[in-house]
């Protein structure tokens, strides 16, 4: 007779108690909640829907991988952001997101990779040219300047270099507060009605009805004109089994998803790795010797990104101390079972990223930055499923090539260019929405970097 061991409960009371402090940050409650009841308990969202939370590597891997077609995403995906956002590769399962991921998977293989390159740099050097502009005035606040970049980037690694700069806002703007707005909603369920009567849900609609607008007009647009070497072309050329293409609501729907997907997990990695760099001048430099000795005067493309080894490093142990998605949920299907944790049908799995990340039994030290954690020699010795940076199983991240090449354009730009150090007198926090923001942001002051030359002497 198979036993099953009883997931330790946090109570529904102390739930619905710790629901305000969860909202403001749920890391700290987690940790309270890890320390106190193990690797996996349950505890009920906002005191009323209740959760399996595992941080548990064994778990994590049957759920995400293993039996992963028995866990759906949960309703926080395919409600409340398929609400705001349509049916597309985020907020669907089964057979038509496998029909979607096969689709959508051609935009990012290597051959398009290599020729969105140069539209992801143009993009970039018109950006840091307003980036010049705003670091002459003093310390910038890093996050909202690199979302801009970022954003800039996959909207016309998507759209093309047609894209107004006005209509990259109001989208990134509107996707901004969005995200902030499901949160809210996910986390203090209980203040669902009131957003209703108080027409706070119908303002966020009507935000993303604007927003919709602005860039089915692109697609249409695009309809009439020749074909061009970026993503949308993918989505408009993509065909189904019987010959037929997207419809231009569904490429209205994947380009929004792609759009909220792409951009804000690249900059909020560039903005803790910039913060991280910025207290150990050691790496910074052996970073930016590393962009000096594989590009020279070249821009970077996608074929340069295997030859970026300690660069890769750096980037891959920012991704752990803060991984931008820092949890993933999933909903049972039918009844489970996971060596002798019973998982019931119905229930919630939240896979809580940033738990993994930074738990002592996976990760010695595990506060401490170390880039030796990634030298390759020890990527056999790593306990499977417990970095998860871009997710893991057939439903990991669709565009981690991308971001790996977004990140890496824009360090190399960053850090040949300018000299950085963190500003005096601030509290640098991380406040996890639907991704792991910093709470009061990261100023910095920014000057013109000293040549490579110059500093190879001065180092010598």
């Amino acid at each position: 007779m198979t036993t099953s061991t009883l997931i330790p409960a946090v109570s529904r009371f102390r739930s619905f108690a710790d629901s305000v402090a969860m909202a403001r940050n749920p890391v700290p409650v987690l940790a309270k909640y890890n320390e106190t009841y193990g690797d996996t308990f349950r505890f009920y969202l906002g005191g009323l829907k209740e959760a399996i939370v595992t941080i548990d590597p064994a778990i994590i891997q049957h759920v995400l991988k293993t039996n992963a077609e028995n866990y759906q995403k949960s309703e926080i995906q395919v409600k409340r952001m398929g609400h705001f956002l349509g049916k597309g590769l985020l907020t669907t399962h089964g057979e038509p997101w496998r029909t979607q991921r096969r689709l959508i998977q051609k935009g990012f293989d290597r051959k398009q990779l290599d020729a969105l390159s140069s539209i992801m740099q143009d993009s970039l050097a018109e950006s840091l040219r307003d980036f010049d502009r705003q670091i002459q005035d003093g310390p910038v606040d890093i996050y909202p300047q690199l979302m801009k970049i970022t954003f800039a980037m996959v909207a016309r690694s998507l759209f093309g270099a047609s894209l107004k700069d006005e209509d990259i806002d109001l989208v990134s703007h509107t996707i901004c507060t969005v995200q902030e707005f499901i949160v809210r909603q996910t986390l203090q369920p209980y203040l669902n009605p009131w957003f209703a009567a108080s027409g706070e849900l119908r303002r966020h609609e009507e935000m993303r009805t604007r927003a919709d607008a602005v860039l089915m007009e692109y697609i249409k647009k695009r309809r009439k004109e020749p074909p061009r070497p970026d993503l949308l072309q993918t989505l408009m050329d993509a065909r189904y089994t019987d010959g037929e293409g997207m419809p231009d609501e569904l490429i209205l729907s994947e380009s929004m998803q792609l759009l909220v997907a792409g951009h804000e997990t690249s900059s909020n990695a560039l903005s803790w790795l910039l913060y991280l760099l910025s207290s150990r001048p050691d790496c910074l430099e052996k970073v930016r010797q590393e962009f000096d000795s594989v590009l020279g005067e070249e821009p970077l493309s996608h074929g340069h990104v295997p030859k970026f080894e300690f660069a890769t490093q750096v980037i891959q142990e920012a991704l752990r101390l803060y991984p931008p998605f820092w949890m993933i949920d999933r909903m049972a299907v039918a009844d489970d079972r996971v060596g002798d944790v019973a998982i019931p049908r119905g229930s919630m799995v939240i896979v809580y990223v940033y738990g993994a990340h930074h738990a002592p039994r996976h990760w010695q030290d595990p506060e401490v930055f170390d880039t030796a954690r990634f030298v390759k020699a020890n990527d056999k010795l790593r306990t499977p499923f417990t970095y998860l940076p871009f997710g893991g199983g057939p439903r990991g991240c669709i565009g981690g090539n991308y971001a790996m090449l977004q990140i890496l354009m824009i360090l190399s730009d960053l850090l040949r260019k300018y000299d950085f150090q963190l500003a005096p007198g601030q509290t640098i926090e991380a406040r996890p929405m639907v991704i792991l923001r910093p709470k009061h942001g990261i100023r910095m002051t920014f000057t013109n970097a000293v040549p490579s030359a110059s500093r190879i002497t001065t180092l010598v």
